[in-house]
């Protein structure tokens, strides 16, 4: 393993301590909203401030950007993108998907990757070019070719409802093309389960980078793709992705494309 992958994971595994030891007592959890639909806990702050102490320990030089603490200043090729918990929401109601993601981005291209689910253990990472994997075994995307099959994973608008009533003819429009459409409320972990073929795809409006970065890495090693809704690859800043094997990504990309905000600001 990559010795910066190794630190990452070392991050990554301390994390999920801090949060199984808070799921056991819920109810006494300080809660903060940040927005409509959008909350922050004690544990979210207190993860993300463990991952960067190991990382900061590690790499002195390196910059963040972490979900709840932002930007630093820091002027390094290397950045850490960081979201301590994915699917806060999720975590809040004792409903077990949420996870940890951890990103490496050297010179704007993600390098490592971790994304770490604390309630099974399952910890999925990748460096470009040498694969990806769940608790050391090697992950691939699945291999159904037709979209009428393909069990796609997506994401509410949550934080925004003027979207809401464009997303759900997108949600109609993508429900009668697949199998099946799920919404389990946590980004990273969706795009680690295409990588390892328990979704077809996925795709998400309003998203962030820190919701998305490692998961992308997860993706395009385990031989999918990732891109924004017109099927450009440069996704990571724009706020919307789409994922996939790489036949069913292209039938999404169709039916995606009209609902391009990446498209709109051109």
């Amino acid at each position: 393993m990559h010795p910066m992958l190794n630190t990452a994971v070392k991050a990554a595994r301390r994390a999920g301590q801090i949060i199984n030891r808070a799921s056991l007592d819920i109810d006494i959890l300080q809660v903060t909203k940040k927005q409509h639909n959008d909350f922050v806990t004690d544990v979210d702050k207190a993860a993300e401030a463990a991952i960067i102490e190991i990382l900061h320990i590690a790499y002195p030089d390196h910059g963040f950007l972490a979900e709840e603490s932002g930007a630093n200043d820091r002027e390094s090729e290397y950045l850490w993108i960081i979201d301590p918990l994915d699917g806060t929401t999720n975590f809040i109601h004792g409903f077990p998907q949420y996870c940890v993601s951890i990103a490496l981005s050297y010179c704007s291209c993600i390098t490592q990757a971790v994304v770490y689910d604390p309630t099974r253990n399952d910890l999925f990472t990748a460096s470009r070019g040498r694969g990806a994997f769940l608790n050391d075994r090697r992950i691939r995307v699945s291999r159904r070719d037709r979209l009428a099959d393909g069990l796609i994973g997506t994401g509410f608008p949550f934080r925004d409802e003027r979207k809401l009533s464009e997303y759900l003819k997108l949600f109609n429009e993508m429900t009668r093309a697949c199998a099946g459409l799920r919404r389990p409320g946590a980004a990273a972990l969706d795009l680690a389960y295409v990588a390892a073929g328990r979704y077809d795809g996925f795709f998400e409006q309003g998203i962030h980078p820190w919701d998305v970065a490692a998961g992308s890495l997860l993706v395009t090693e385990a031989g999918g793709l990732v891109g924004n809704y017109t099927g450009d690859s440069a996704f990571l800043h724009q706020h919307e992705i789409v994922a996939g094997n790489p036949k069913q990504y292209a039938q999404m990309v169709q039916i995606l494309k009209p609902y391009s905000e990446a498209e709109r600001r051109v």
